[in-house]
């Protein structure tokens, strides 16, 4: 009675989830008819002393001082000495029952709650959790701008390369031609001879639009404005002749899958969105982000996939990748400059190829001719209109008018306008310029025949004009008269090209962007390895 008790006694007074398991190993002893079974640590001792209340249980094992007694007589001191001893042991006994429980019971409790080890609450591990979450994607991230930087490396080793031995095949060739035509030179030493020109170089944009290059889809296209794309709504699009239609899953994150049900090639952008998952409004089918069929109403399961394309939402706008190639690891970012505020975001579906679409965007001596109603209204026609840009880019600045204009690849188009005063040029640079307008112009080649044009307009001035009620619908009204003035023009050249005539028969001074767009997508359906202009 005395020992249960003691371990009632205990077991009652102590914090059992308090309690730390260390290694431990076993030994018997036996006493007259009974085992008793300790438990001991490394050397012998309790395990983990550490702990306050474990001092309990550090109690001497009373046999060692137990006066021998076996098989002798004793006298009435005697035997309540050995009672003594024996309600010693009983007691440590006692305890050393309970501390082998309690230390079971802390491995279950390790075993099946792994949390309870740590004493941390679910707030504190969920922040964790999601630190290493973020920590883990940031590794992902610098995995792959790592890969994609070597394989930067191998391509412009290779580019040089490529360079040299060009460079050396022609001084080869210089030194030959300097050869053979040396007695020509000499007889006629006296006689200057004039410079020979280069030869122009020469386009051909004519005749049909030919099926798009699988390497011209190897691209990162942004489709969409983020803002345009609520929990519960859905944007179709066409891409490459393709029908996608885009939404959101029930983690918010984008997604992009193909237009057509896998039951009977329903246009799913008909049905609507449902806990993040679109559905098919003929027979209720549902699809995720990833393309999977998750749900079959009426019928059983089965494994269906349709197919869908690596989408991503980064700085407002929604990007996807057609292509078959694994995707580029790093987004462009198509931010206006600092100190700008975006004022309109606008999407139009225009009926040209978005190549001519792109030639038209990329001119600006058009202006004083072809914007008379708009922007331009007023202009004088200056005696020269030059396009300035370093040998190998494809951006620069417009001599006289203060704009700076740049084709981002595959699609995009960034230009800086310094404002003037109707009529008049304001310096000759945009630095010069007190205010700017910036703009941007993607034009995603939905068909050989259509563009969808993303229309993103930035100030750096008049904040206000922001929280002016329906000035979006102004600013589209604008954007909608400067693009009417060039679509007609544009749509007459798309019919002449259909009919075999070349648009760009006589390139001039002016067209050098245009021109180094034309020969950047030659290169690009040619499949050059090195892409010009890349560097």
């Amino acid at each position: 009675m005395t020992a249960i008790a003691t371990a009632t006694a205990i077991s009652l007074s102590l914090p059992f989830s308090l309690c730390r398991s260390n290694k431990s190993y076993t030994r018997k002893f036996v006493k007259g008819s009974f085992g008793v079974f300790a438990v001991y640590g490394e050397e012998g001792g309790i395990p983990d002393k550490k702990s306050s209340w474990l001092t309990l249980f550090n109690v001497e094992d009373p046999r060692t001082k137990a006066p021998q007694s076996k098989g002798k007589f004793l006298d009435a001191n005697q035997a309540l000495e050995v009672a003594r001893y024996d309600l010693q042991y009983c007691d440590w006994r006692a305890r050393q029952d309970v501390l082998t429980i309690m230390l079971l019971h802390e491995k279950v409790v390790e075993v099946l709650n792994p949390l309870a080890r740590d004493y941390k609450s679910i707030g504190t591990m969920k922040k964790e959790l999601a630190e290493l979450q973020e920590e883990l994607s940031q590794a992902h991230n610098q995995v792959h701008i790592s890969e994609a930087r070597v394989s930067a490396a191998l391509d412009k080793l290779a580019y040089m390369e490529e360079l040299v031995n060009d460079r050396l095949l022609q001084e080869r060739s210089t030194v030959e031609s300097e050869c053979t035509s040396s007695s020509a030179s000499t007889s006629t030493g006296l006689l200057d001879t004039p410079k020979s020109k280069q030869p122009r170089r020469t386009l051909n944009v004519s005749g049909p639009v030919q099926d798009y290059s699988s390497r011209l889809k190897n691209f990162w296209y942004p489709v969409a404005f983020s803002a345009d794309l609520k929990n519960d709504t859905m944007l179709p699009i066409d891409c490459f002749e393709q029908s996608w239609v885009i939404f959101r899953g029930a983690d918010g994150k984008p997604g992009c899958v193909r237009n057509t049900c896998a039951h009977r090639a329903c246009p799913l952008d008909l049905g609507s969105v449902n806990e993040g998952r679109i559905q098919c409004p003929y027979h209720g089918w549902e699809y995720s982000t990833d393309g999977k069929c998750e749900k079959m109403p009426s019928t059983r399961l089965l494994n269906v996939k349709i197919k869908a394309l690596p989408c991503f939402e980064q700085e407002g706008m929604i990007w996807i990748w057609p292509g078959n190639d694994p995707p580029a690891a790093t987004l462009p970012s198509l931010l206006p400059p600092s100190g700008f505020q975006i004022h309109a975001e606008i999407v139009m579906e225009l009926p040209v190829e978005h190549g001519l679409l792109l030639d038209n965007l990329l001119d600006l001596a058009h202006a004083p001719f072809t914007h008379t109603s708009t922007f331009a209204k007023g202009w004088s026609v200056p005696s020269l209109v030059k396009f300035l840009t370093p040998a190998s880019g494809l951006q620069g600045y417009w001599d006289p008018y203060p704009i700076d204009m740049e084709f981002r690849p595959p699609c995009m188009v960034l230009s800086t306008i310094g404002i003037s005063k109707p009529g008049k040029l304001e310096g000759q640079s945009t630095k010069q310029c007190s205010t700017h307008l910036h703009q941007l112009h993607v034009c995603l080649p939905a068909s050989r025949q259509k563009t969808r044009l993303l229309y993103r307009m930035s100030l750096d001035f008049a904040p206000l004009l922001k929280h002016i009620p329906f000035m979006q619908y102004v600013w589209r009204h604008f954007a909608e008269q400067v693009l009417n003035e060039d679509l007609r023009l544009v749509l007459g050249q798309q019919d002449r090209m259909l009919n075999g005539a070349n648009i760009w028969n006589l390139p001039v001074s002016y067209d050098k962007l245009g021109v180094r767009y034309r020969i950047w997508r030659d290169a690009v359906d040619s499949g050059e390895k090195e892409l010009p202009f890349s560097k």
